[in-house]
């Protein structure tokens, strides 16, 4: 009878431990269920994170291209500026250098006519002023038509016509 208690004996050891062996399973049959169903979650979490920082980082660039676009705008047209300024520059410089020339001409000329009434009221009674002999000219026809008024110069009259290509000058 011993043996065949301790047949009995072990035969529902076997049992029990066969039962805590599908609890053990079952435990970590549920506890594998549990992390995968934490880590689908977890992982979808982070799709979702990463989608966002990519949304974010997309309009981000939209946002960087627009102000890259109003920006080359604004050099384009700070640039065409400057050239417009640059050439009206170019064309003032043209124009102050012929005045300056005309200028020069006109003092000259002055200087030249000074010359000549100094002349004028010579010993002989006439002068020889630029191969003109001012005696046969009289004074007041010399000071209203005559070759060495300056207000008379036709060619000194025309107003000054500067571009800014190479033509620097037009009458």
């Amino acid at each position: 009878m011993a043996s065949t208690s301790g047949t009995s004996s072990g035969s529902s050891t076997m049992v029990t431990n066969s039962g805590s062996d599908e609890d053990l399973r079952a435990l970590m049959n549920e506890r594998k269920r549990k992390r995968m169903i934490s880590n689908r979650e977890s992982a979808r979490r982070s799709r979702m994170r990463k989608q966002k920082h990519l949304d974010d980082l997309m309009a981000q660039v939209s946002q960087l291209q627009n102000e890259n676009h109003q920006i080359l705008t604004r050099v384009s047209i700070t640039t065409q500026r400057y050239l417009n300024v640059e050439a009206e520059n170019s064309v003032l410089r043209a124009q102050a250098n012929e005045l300056s020339h005309r200028l020069k001409s006109l003092s000259d000329i002055i200087d030249s006519l000074n010359g000549c009434n100094n002349n004028i009221g010579g010993a002989d009674g006439g002068g020889d002023c630029g191969g003109f002999n001012v005696a046969m000219i009289g004074f007041n026809e010399m000071d209203d038509h005559s070759f060495f008024n300056p207000l008379n110069l036709a060619y000194l009259n025309q107003p000054i016509m500067a571009s800014a290509d190479n033509n620097m000058f037009q009458y």
